[in-house]
């Protein structure tokens, strides 16, 4: 199988300057076009920047916005991820990530989770997405989007490979926190960051994409520090921090068959058993009775309901 080579896009959007921002997208896109690129992953919000507030409606773009089909059609025979502010129909903003393929948009994920801690205040701003899949892609393997925030909770990337991704994306505009030598890289936002995709790419056995912004929106600082992890957790590239520029990696698809079938980790996962836990401890935090007959029974009982009504048959 043809290697893959990924372009990730480390940039540094100009805050609100949703024109400029997509001039700079199509540039982009014909730097990895020449490069040989099948892949390209921007950073999350990279057509608008990320310290929007109360920019982010003026910015705002439908999913069938002709700008983004425009960015489809430059990507041509390539795959891109660009992130954008979403308006819906019924005029909610979502930080979204859409899939561009084949001259359309063929995917768009909405970010999960909106971070109201620290110097984040998200959730004033937009709402949240309900809704979590893979998608097929013309690369031939399912792919994972997730925006930033969204792998800071363990079931979107295990979700996402449970799905059929191969490839987990993650796009994010992480500002740079916790400068201090005591971490590996000196600086903690990127050190807890390499910790997260090396665990989520050798426990899902997935690629793993991470994109990162650089540059400044008023007082805040983006680290960049993108990286490529391969299925096993090893990182295969990693770019520097704090610098624009855009990265080629080359990737072997195979790599995840080889890894599932030596570590088969997601063969052995027990969404049922997940699944009944998780109700369990939802009735209970919501003081709701739990509806037996609604839950799947262990594979115990049902293999001995099975067996005794054989016996009552048996004996008539």
């Amino acid at each position: 199988m043809k290697p893959l080579r990924i372009a990730l896009a480390q940039m540094a959007p100009v805050l609100g300057a949703l024109d400029d921002n997509i001039a700079r997208h199509h540039e982009t896109l014909e730097a990895a076009r020449a490069g040989g690129a099948g892949l390209v992953v921007f950073p999350e919000l990279g057509l608008t920047g990320y310290q929007l507030q109360d920019l982010a409606a003026e910015v705002a773009m439908r999913a069938d916005d002709p700008r983004l089909a425009g960015l489809a059609a430059a990507a041509g025979g390539m795959s891109a991820v660009v992130s954008f502010v979403e308006e819906a129909d019924d005029h909610r903003l979502f930080i979204s990530a859409a899939l561009l393929e084949e001259g359309e948009v063929r995917f768009v994920h909405r970010k999960l989770f909106l971070p109201t801690y620290g110097l984040f205040d998200e959730r004033r701003f937009f709402a949240a997405g309900d809704r979590l899949r893979a998608v097929e892609s013309r690369l031939g393997v399912r792919l994972g989007i997730a925006v930033c925030e969204d792998f800071w909770h363990l079931a979107v990337p295990e979700t996402l490979a449970l799905d059929g991704a191969q490839i987990l994306i993650n796009v994010s505009s992480s500002p740079g926190r916790d400068l201090a030598a005591i971490h590996e890289v000196g600086l903690g936002t990127a050190a807890s960051w390499r910790n997260l995709m090396r665990t989520y790419a050798q426990l899902t056995t997935s690629f793993l994409v991470f994109c990162n912004r650089v540059g400044m929106d008023e007082t805040v600082s983006f680290w960049g520090g993108s990286e490529v992890i391969a299925p096993s957790g090893e990182a295969i590239f990693t770019a520097p921090l704090f610098d624009a520029g855009l990265h080629f990696v080359d990737i072997e698809l195979g790599d995840v068959r080889r890894e599932r079938i030596g570590l088969p980790l997601l063969r052995d996962e027990r969404p049922e058993l997940h699944l009944r836990e998780l109700r369990r401890i939802l009735a209970e935090r919501t003081d709701m009775a739990i509806d037996v007959a609604s839950e799947p029974s262990a594979p115990s009982e049902r293999t001995e309901g099975i067996m005794r009504r054989a016996r009552q048959r048996e004996l008539g």
